[in-house]
């Protein structure tokens, strides 16, 4: 038996079949809990990153490959491969799951079968169907596990447009209102796709079998989208696809990741504990940052091919922005406002994250709410403003 296998079973971990577990040589043992974490047949545990939380399920439908990951506790990677990813308490995956940089998954959320994520965050209780591609959302909404947000099974996020640039993250829902879970669920039907950048209000209903192509920021709407006619006609690759709103939905959604990298910072930190741990409140920091320089790298791609020459030696004025953006923490006086409220959640919700947020007052969310939308606004206008670009659609 491999030595890093037999210290992990003194350690406690359970095994179902240790001579067909490969653990890499730079994994650190000591970041992998012994208390309850079950290690089936056929897994792969590899990165120095990795952490594997108490009660952790790995491999219980077919194997699972994990690289760099934070596992928390209750967790179940059912199948799949997993790298650079945060998984947080209760959270889940079926098999067939494939799960790259940058993907966050909040607590109790989780994807059934052969779901495939990249820099994709969910927040509570969101939960994916099947045979789903969801990569660059984020998505939130919901106030339980018996009321979620849900994305049916053959659902495609297009990600990728025919002008071969990846400007197109969608947003929905938002962080400012997301986080404090008491907004209505958004609900994608089966067998639909969203076509990227949009974003989507809280209450949205889109109908199974529908492409929705276009922002809907009004609540509680329903969506059916009917093929009624065929269009076939010349395709130019002029870039005409409305630019102003490319950069739009860009600049909100890196806004939006702004916001939700000063929650962790400020809000998620006061919950560690041997739940929610150190190593995991890392991960999330890390992927949140992750998110960031991703969004703003294909952001970059997008705005450099659609400008004229010199825009390029502008960009670095908008970084500066960014940059600075980073370390923006708010109004104090609403941020202090909010955390008062939130500590007096915590001290009688036994610093638990999910019943302390859902424990605050209206008044102690709204202020919370309001607090991280100041930053969006105040990122949206100051990003804007610095976006090196020419053309006339921007």
């Amino acid at each position: 038996m491999d030595k890093k296998i037999d210290l992990l079973v003194k350690k406690g971990i359970r095994f179902t079949h240790p001579e067909s577990v490969e653990i890499g040589s730079e994994v650190d043992i000591e970041r992998i809990s012994g208390k309850g974490v079950v290690i089936c047949g056929g897994c792969r545990i590899f990165g120095k990153a990795t952490c594997i939380s108490e009660k952790a399920v790995l491999g219980e439908e077919a194997p699972v490959t994990v690289v760099d990951c934070q596992v928390g506790p209750y967790v179940k990677l059912k199948g799949g491969f997993f790298k650079e990813a945060v998984f947080l308490k209760g959270s889940s995956m079926g098999s067939g799951a494939h799960v790259r940089e940058g993907t966050i998954l909040e607590e109790e959320a989780g994807g059934a079968h052969t779901v495939g994520l990249k820099q994709t965050v969910i927040f509570p209780f969101v939960t994916l169907g099947s045979l789903i591609n969801f990569c660059d959302c984020f998505m939130a909404g919901g106030t339980s596990r018996k009321d979620h947000s849900e994305v049916g099974s053959s659902y495609i996020h297009f990600n990728y447009t025919p002008y071969q640039d990846k400007a197109t993250p969608s947003l929905i829902g938002d962080v400012p209102r997301g986080v404090m879970l008491r907004e209505n669920p958004i609900f994608l039907g089966g067998q639909g796709g969203l076509v990227g950048p949009c974003r989507l209000a809280f209450g949205t209903v889109i109908a199974a079998g529908s492409i929705c192509r276009k922002d809907e920021l009004r609540t509680n709407r329903l969506i059916l989208h009917g093929s009624t006619k065929t269009l076939n006609t010349e395709f130019k690759r002029d870039h005409k696809l409305n630019p102003g709103r490319i950069i739009t939905n860009n600049t909100i959604y890196i806004a939006n990741l702004m916001a939700l990298r000063r929650w962790y910072r400020d809000v998620r930190r006061l919950f560690i504990t041997d739940l929610f741990s150190e190593a995991l409140h890392a991960g999330l920091m890390e992927k949140a940052e992750m998110a960031l320089t991703e969004r703003i790298r294909r952001l970059k791609e997008y705005v450099l091919k659609i400008s004229v020459p010199g825009a390029e030696g502008r960009w670095n004025g908008f970084e500066d922005t960014v940059q600075e953006m980073r370390s923006f923490p708010g109004k104090h006086k609403l941020r202090d406002a909010f955390l008062a409220a939130l500590e007096h959640s915590m001290s009688i919700n036994s610093k638990e994250y999910l019943p302390s947020i859902k424990g605050l007052s209206e008044k102690g969310a709204a202020a919370g709410t309001t607090w991280l939308q100041e930053i969006v606004d105040t990122a949206v206008m100051r990003l804007t403003a610095a976006i090196p670009c020419n053309h006339k659609g921007c």
